[in-house]
């Protein structure tokens, strides 16, 4: 079983920078693809970025330009640099990992960290 923790969320104004990390722990052979997704009250849940085990990376419009994702392969760690923060980037940023574990391979979720922009 894979198990994923994120960090860095909270409350900033717009224009000002988080950043978002998720460490992934359990019984991990292999990780392949990490990505980022979030979360609006009463809208559906989007990806914002994804990051291949080979570090390409691709980025949903709204964010590319101002969001970088990257990974530390070696502690299973996916980071989310977000500038030039905007009120609509207010959501819950869900982190996930397609990972190979004792069980196969499955798309696990963390629990989500909350990310508001005041105006």
């Amino acid at each position: 079983q894979v198990h994923l923790v994120e960090s860095g969320g909270g409350l900033v104004q717009a224009g000002g920078s988080l950043r978002l990390s998720c460490a992934a722990s359990g019984s991990i052979f292999r990780i392949n693809h990490m990505g980022w997704y979030r979360q609006a009250p009463g809208k559906q849940r989007d990806l914002v970025a994804i990051i291949t085990s080979d570090g390409s990376a691709h980025y949903a419009v709204s964010v590319k330009g101002r969001f970088t994702i990257s990974r530390d392969n070696a502690n299973n760690t996916v980071y989310l640099q977000m500038s030039n923060l905007k009120p609509e980037d207010t959501a819950v940023y869900y982190c996930n990992a397609l990972a190979t574990s004792a069980t196969g391979t499955d798309s696990n979720w963390g629990q989500g960290t909350q990310v508001t922009v005041s105006s």
